[in-house]
């Protein structure tokens, strides 16, 4: 069974920066970490989840919603099996429960429902 486990999480100022980690492991069969599309997803109390960030399998292509574009940035390391996401310039509007989660194929590649594997989530609050 697929195990997501995110770290990195904490409190900071506005301005501040923190980065992510998602260590993943127990793949099985013939579909390893490498086939899958992997991203961050976040979500606020009171609101629903959302898209953040997503990287191809080889990490060629990366897509970012509107509200990170310049600020964050998603990347992985194959031979480790893990994700990161670089924050920059965080804002109090970026605090939530960040969460990881994989797709082999997702159709819509920041639509969290298009996900099945997701990690437990670590929380990010940035105070103004």
């Amino acid at each position: 069974q697929v195990q997501l486990v995110e770290s990195g999480g904490g409190s900071v100022q506005a301005g501040g920066s923190l980065r992510l980690s998602c260590a993943a492991s127990g793949y099985t069969g013939k579909y390893t970490y490498n086939s899958n599309f992997m991203g961050w997803f976040r979500q606020a109390p009171g609101k629903e989840r959302e898209g953040v960030a997503a990287i191809s399998p080889a990490g060629k292509a990366t897509y970012y919603a509107d509200s990170v574009k310049g600020r964050f940035t998603i990347s992985r390391d194959n031979a480790k099996n893990t994700l990161y996401l670089q924050m920059n310039s965080l804002k109090p509007e970026d605090t939530a429960m960040y969460y990881c989660a994989g797709e082999r194929i997702p159709r819509q590649v920041l639509r969290p429902l298009d996900y099945n594997d997701w990690g437990q989530g670590t929380q990010v609050t940035v105070s103004s």
